[in-house]
């Protein structure tokens, strides 16, 4: 929101300083983002009228003219603007003047010179020379009754001083110098000046059919006809002014005192050229397969979601965003529709950014403008407008079928001191209602507050409390440190925290990444196989439409993100939520129903399996085996882990599986798809793993055991096997038939080749386990030893077909 200091000051002028009134706005929650001159500085231009001017002899797109700058004196100027005039008055720098240039300490001094072979004594300059605007098109018209030689910068009052405020978004009614207005003098204690709405004579009888069909669009419309008016009428300077100051160039008239209006009280209104409109108006929701070209030049389709304003042929405004190139008033216009309405915020919300742009009408409407004023503020319209362009007025018609009823608000006195952290008594808390115009009724312990019509931010008890706190001042707010009986809660044993699981992955040399969580739909398509994955109704971009199942398409995006800078080693880890489709989960603070939300843990890496050293050639790529490594140094202690050979749609198939943790499924290990490699353009394929953080953190609580003082005993078992049997197939089923004094079981041999076949002739791998046996009462005795090995060596010849090799 861009306003000038002086605009301002007309309805409210407090004895303070620019930079202690800017301290005020901020501290009162409008933060101030900026104050700068309303153009740079300059020096030495003065106000000239031009008396007469020729082609230039020697250049057909020049002029020479005579330049009247007051005194008598007349100066020669070249000048190749496009809208010269005779007695016309303009800004002209004398030779000496000082013009802003591209460095703020290096001015573009003016000199005499000659252009073309003819002596040029100065120059004639646009509004973008002087650094009021981009606008370059031509010179720069100012008001006819300019005193001759008056110093331009004086005149124009460019020492103005132009306040950038941000606003929350709940901070509508401060969407026009009014409404800041009424917050200074909230803040400050300074009168307000609010303007007074003279109601205009109606001069004729004509009045325009308008039907609301949608009450739930449009709670109140407005309008009123006005014919024979002057289209081409010049917009005061004082407006165009105004409104440059508040980055709003000067379009037209009537274009001129629509915005104008806008920027003084908030009201957005829409001028419709009458001859344009066919019948009557219906404000209605907009049908499938209708569609409408914009002012912007766009034209766009409607559907059921989007309000619109037809006329008996044809679409010709979307509602409360912006009007239609069929009814747009021009220089020809004679006769208009003038529309002030209000628009309920909710039919208003998210429309603009579906057709990919915005508007000032809309960024007001879709926050709330006050519904109570629409009569009054189209006086305001109307006045303007016959005060500039002439015309005739027609009577006003005000419908309002359906306008928000506003219920009272409850602040209890201890529960607002108790927020805000200071004792702020009744009669202060009483004063700052009545400052900022509230109709209050109070009692011993409470404040009841009826919102008024402009104000839709006042709905619960605590925004009550946020506006006594601003207007008290935050600055006013001592800093206390937090004083609470803070308790440090152990973490349960049988729980593991997030942030060690993390701390684990840091130290085996994996760096943390936090991702958005809504992705790109083809990471979905691609990475975890999901055609119809959760749409978002608003997404702030294209490639972030759809929420995350996984986490190894966001893993992936870094890996490329990090490949493309150079980086010829990566490992990246995210803990992050995805978000599933599931009938039976249940709603609560933190979740929608029919959707979970587990956490997961997903890490990747590539590149060298060691970073670059002296001890060690960085020759061999990391492996499906290095990151089986790093995942297991996750697992809770006591965690058995087991591996299942499935398919992923982003893994190998040859070279991935599905992890078991306690006999749960908890994630998957594996190299990326070579498809997906060689799509993302990845030089070799990483490997990943995904598992569910609860598994993790699910912890064994430690049990004690005994030391066995006595040797233990251990024998070698080799098996031939059928080569589709898994080794830790047979380690589970080794481990089933072991008692407990078998402590061990190893893998220390896999070997495959020729000659290595079953009795039957089946190829076949020799799989050599260790097994280590130890009692802690007694020595085991070799009988002992054999009939455990025995149980486990029948197991499995019984169970996978195996041999036992002699």
């Amino acid at each position: 929101m861009r306003f000038s200091e002086s605009w301002l000051r007309t309805f409210v002028n407090p004895p303070l300083s620019t930079e202690a009134l800017a301290h005020a706005l901020t501290m009162g929650g409008l933060e101030v983002e900026s104050l700068s001159a309303a153009a740079p500085p300059f020096s030495g231009i003065v106000v000239g009228q031009i008396v007469s001017f020729e082609k230039h002899p020697n250049a057909d797109r020049l002029n020479v003219c005579q330049v009247d700058v007051g005194g008598g004196t007349l100066l020669n100027i070249v000048c190749g603007a496009p809208n010269v005039a005779v007695d016309m008055k303009v800004p002209c720098a004398r030779v000496g003047a000082q013009l802003p240039g591209a460095m703020p300490d290096a001015p573009f001094i003016i000199k005499q010179a000659k252009m073309r072979g003819v002596e040029s004594q100065g120059m004639l300059c646009s509004a973008k020379e002087l650094g009021m605007s981009d606008d370059h098109s031509g010179l720069l018209p100012l008001a006819a009754d300019a005193p001759l030689g008056a110093n331009v910068r004086e005149l124009l009052r460019l020492d103005d001083t132009v306040f950038e405020i941000k606003l929350t978004p709940n901070k509508a009614d401060a969407l026009s110098v009014l409404g800041v207005a009424r917050e200074v003098a909230a803040i400050t204690g300074a009168p307000l000046s609010a303007p007074v709405f003279t109601q205009v004579t109606a001069s004729i009888a004509d009045t325009l059919a308008v039907k609301i069909s949608a009450t739930d669009l449009c709670g109140r419309f407005s309008g009123r006809v006005i014919r024979g008016l002057n289209a081409r009428a010049a917009t005061p300077a004082w407006m165009v002014e105004r409104l440059e100051k508040s980055g709003q160039r000067s379009i037209g008239a009537l274009v001129d005192i629509s915005n104008y209006v806008m920027f003084e009280l908030g009201r957005p209104s829409h001028v419709f050229d009458l001859a344009k409109i066919h019948g009557g108006l219906d404000v209605r929701w907009g049908r499938a397969g209708e569609t409408l070209k914009l002012l912007n030049g766009n034209t766009v389709a409607v559907d059921e979601w989007v309000g619109v304003i037809a006329d008996d042929q044809a679409l010709e405004s979307l509602a409360g965003i912006m009007g239609g190139d069929a009814t747009a008033v021009s220089l020809d216009t004679t006769d208009i529709y003038l529309e002030a309405a209000f628009w309920w915020p909710q039919a208003i919300q998210g429309r603009a950014r579906r057709f990919n742009f915005s508007t000032d009408a809309g960024h007001r409407f879709e926050r709330g403008v006050d519904y109570a004023t629409t009569v009054d503020h189209l006086e305001r319209l109307t006045q303007l407008i016959l005060d500039i362009c002439g015309g005739q007025a027609g009577p006003v018609d005000d419908q309002a079928p359906n306008c928000p009823v506003r219920k009272p608000v409850t602040m209890r006195i201890a529960r607002c001191n108790m927020v805000i952290g200071v004792t702020v008594p009744p009669t202060q808390m009483a004063d700052i209602f009545t400052k900022l115009g509230l109709t209050f009724t109070q009692t011993v312990d409470s404040f009841t507050v009826q919102p008024p019509s402009y104000r839709f931010d006042l709905e619960i008890e605590e925004d009550l409390i946020e506006e006594v706190a601003r207007i008290y001042g935050f600055d006013n707010i001592p800093v206390k440190p937090p004083r609470a009986a803070a308790q440090m809660l152990a973490m349960p044993e049988g729980e593991r925290s997030l942030l060690s699981i993390k701390e684990a992955l840091a130290a085996r040399d994996y760096q943390e990444v936090i991702n958005m969580s809504f992705v790109d739909a083809a990471w979905e398509r691609d990475f975890a196989g999901n055609s119809t994955p959760i749409a978002l109704l608003n997404p702030i971009a294209s490639q972030m439409g759809v929420m995350r199942t996984s986490l190894i398409g966001s893993l992936v995006a870094n890996l490329k993100y990090n490949l493309n800078r150079k980086a010829p080693r990566v490992r990246v880890f995210e803990a992050g939520k995805v978000f599933l489709r599931d009938a039976t989960a249940p709603a609560d603070g933190l979740s929608v129903a029919g959707y979970r939300q587990p956490l997961m843990v997903g890490a990747l890496a590539y590149g060298p399996a060691v970073a670059e050293q002296w001890g060690v050639k960085p020759t061999r790529t990391v492996d499906f085996y290095d990151a089986k490594s790093d995942l297991e140094a996750l697992l809770p202690a006591g965690a058995t882990v087991d591996y299942e050979a499935a398919a992923h749609p982003a893994l190998h198939p040859g070279r991935s599986a599905r992890v078991m943790v306690n006999g749960v499924a908890a994630g998957w290990l594996g190299e990326l798809h070579p498809k997906w490699a060689l799509t993302y353009e990845i030089a070799h394929a990483p490997v990943v793993f995904e598992l569910a953080a609860s598994v993790l953190q699910a912890a064994r609580i430690p049990a004690p055991n005994a030391i066995s003082k006595f040797p233990p005993v251990i024998r070698d078992l080799a098996f031939l096997m059928p080569i589709e049997t898994l080794a830790a197939t047979a380690v589970s089923c080794l481990q089933a038939a072991a008692d407990a004094r078998v402590a061990r079981i190893d893998l220390f041999d896999d070997y495959r080749g020729t000659g290595v076949t079953l009795t039957s002739g089946k190829s076949a791998k020799s799989l050599a386990f260790r097994v280590l046996m130890q009692d802690t009462e007694s020595t085991l005795t070799d009988q002992e030893a054999d009939k455990i090995v025995d149980s486990m060596v029948h197991a499995v010849v019984e169970k996978l077909g195996a041999e036992l090799r002699k």
